[in-house]
């Protein structure tokens, strides 16, 4: 952990020791209603000075997926070189259950998570395991919603698959659930949980290896700087993987930050599990 976090007000003081940028997309690319017109611009300048982008999402669909969403976003296609999500990593995880009986819990928007893989659906009375990526209706339930299906799960000693371990997220201006809190819940009960995305080394070791074969070469740990908006997942995630990591704070976390002076800041940071080596209010040059 860095003894201190140190506030920029750009990245561009810092990012010409890097070579590789992991970057969190929602959060910091966008909020779900629309693109950070500067994190957009601040990620094709470090594209433009050679810096290999890869966005990396705790979204449990694949990637393919997200490309068309940031498309509809309005996201510019010169903001990333590649994208990897924690669905991508799910995908790999029930591949290795195939024939497998699951029970998806979760909205339909993420079925494409399963597309093409022997993954038969049942109900939950009938399935082997659960592949969880989020709430059916993320806008009025929560975790404690479904207290009686997980403890069902547990009793039977079922393993959840969380695509996306994700507590939260910040859809314009508004914090919903996602499936991280319902997994957190059914470890609580005694459940057993599988994470396919941040803060879990799978995640990282894929989208690392993306970024080796983009750029045709090795990137050393010390040259990849990972970009992030939430503490639990994405700079959990860097500190345990090795990485330097920068948060924007005007994410998730905004509402316990907002208006703090630097050195509240400081002490804010002091207090949690994890630090990252810089932070700004939202990614820009």
């Amino acid at each position: 952990m860095p003894s201190s976090t140190r506030l920029l007000s750009g990245v561009s003081s810092v990012i010409g020791q890097y070579e590789l940028c992991l970057c969190d997309i929602w959060g910091v690319v966008h909020n779900g209603v629309a693109p950070f017109a500067a994190a957009c611009d601040a990620l094709a300048r470090m594209r433009a000075g050679g810096v290999t982008v890869v966005l990396v999402s705790n979204a449990p669909r694949p990637r393919s997926e997200i490309a068309v969403q940031l498309g509809k976003l309005g996201v510019p296609g010169d903001t990333f070189d590649a994208i990897v999500t924690s669905g991508d990593v799910a995908r790999d995880l029930i591949a290795h259950r195939a024939g497998e009986p699951l029970y998806h819990l979760g909205p339909p928007r993420d079925l494409p998570l399963m597309a093409g893989l022997d993954a038969p659906r049942v109900g939950p009375g009938e399935a082997h395991y659960v592949v969880c990526t989020g709430l059916f209706d993320d806008e009025t339930e929560t975790a404690e919603s479904y207290a009686g299906q997980l403890a069902d799960f547990a009793r039977r000693d079922l393993t959840l698959i969380c695509a996306n371990p994700d507590l939260v997220v910040d859809r314009g201006g508004r914090i919903v659930p996602c499936a991280g809190s319902l997994a957190v819940a059914y470890e609580k009960i005694g459940g057993k949980a599988i994470y396919a995305g941040k803060p879990h080394a799978p995640i990282y070791d894929l989208a690392i290896r993306l970024g080796q074969e983009l750029r045709g070469e090795t990137v050393e740990k010390a040259r990849i700087l990972a970009v992030g908006d939430a503490i639990r997942t994405d700079i959990a995630g860097a500190v345990g993987y090795g990485l330097d990591s920068l948060m924007c704070v005007a994410g998730i976390h905004a509402g316990e930050m907002a208006g703090l002076s630097e050195e509240a800041l400081e002490d804010w940071f002091s207090r949690q599990s994890h630090q990252p080596d810089y932070a700004m209010p939202h990614l820009a040059w």
